[in-house]
């Protein structure tokens, strides 16, 4: 089980090179991401766009354009078709995001001929690494999912379920948040938690809840509330009850309290990079390390 983004990236170091597809890659931002985690033996790194623009950025910040592979398209939303069915026609391992809007790059990889639909609904997920927790945290959804019902949830467990299995969590503890740690029939996140533990029947993770975040990840506020459960100060994935929830908790604890992340997107055949504009050089390269492992 890892415990820190170092390690993680040190197993992503001793995994095969993974092929990276950037979409419309012309962002000096992630373009720094990408030639760190090449030059770390990552990833061997294939840039969709406009060709000009990307020797461009790529000259400006003094990196060598022979190193990367660079397929021409002018029009952005082009751009993200041909670099999803880079992937499909099995050239890609890794899709990234670079200088387009999440909901264009989404919508080619739902593209039923270009894209790379998978199995589940898409919903992103981020691993963190913080000072006061004693591993790396799970947290879901942040930047899709709006305001999941019960089902929807279902399906964004087994995403990040899947996540945790690849680093070497056997069975994750899913702590389903809400902001009381009983079942109120005014408060749907908790009966959310209810319909959840009572379908539970995957033996792949354990799930428990609904947990107030505090008694979630820490035993002692558990305890003095009274929650019993096991698994209460030891989650491992934090399933958030909607995305204001997920979105606020995520940049509160990345600005406010200097978490190392980690983001992708899962669901899809492939593993997305989908990092925010304002995320780090650093937090955009783990984002590709872990998404090496999936």
């Amino acid at each position: 089980m890892l415990k820190t983004m170092s390690e993680l990236i040190t197993l992503s170091k001793s995994q095969p090179v993974k092929r990276l597809v950037v979409a419309v890659a012309n962002d000096p931002y992630v373009l720094k991401a990408v030639e760190h985690a090449r030059k770390d033996g990552l990833i061997a790194p294939t840039l969709v766009g406009d060709e000009p623009a990307i020797l461009n950025e790529l000259t400006l910040l003094g990196y060598d354009p022979k190193n990367y592979s660079i397929i021409h398209e002018d029009n952005p939303i082009e751009a993200c078709l041909k670099a999803t069915y880079c992937l499909r026609k099995g050239e890609g391992d890794i899709l990234m995001k670079g200088l387009i809007d999440t909901s264009i790059l989404l919508k080619a990889v739902l593209d039923k001929i270009y894209g790379i639909r998978g199995p589940r609904r898409l919903s992103h997920v981020t691993l963190l690494e913080l000072k006061h927790y004693h591993k790396l945290l799970l947290l879901s959804d942040a930047a899709m999912n709006i305001a999941p019902d019960a089902e929807l949830k279902k399906e964004i467990i087994l995403n990040g379920v899947s996540v945790l299995h690849k680093i070497g969590i056997e069975k994750p503890n899913v702590g389903v948040i809400a902001a009381v740690e009983k079942v109120n029939p005014k408060m749907q996140a908790t009966l959310d938690a209810q319909i959840l533990i009572e379908d539970h029947i995957d033996p792949s993770y354990n799930i428990g809840g609904p947990f107030g975040l505090d008694n979630a990840i820490n035993k002692e506020a558990a305890l003095h509330k009274g929650v019993t459960d096991s698994m209460a100060g030891n989650v491992d994935f934090l399933l958030m009850p909607t995305i204001e929830a997920g979105n606020i908790l995520y940049k509160a604890l990345m600005f406010l309290s200097d978490a190392k992340s980690a983001s992708v997107v899962c669901g899809a055949t492939h593993p997305i990079v989908l990092t925010s504009r304002a995320d780090s050089d650093e937090t955009k390269y783990r984002s590709i390390a872990l998404a090496c492992l999936l």
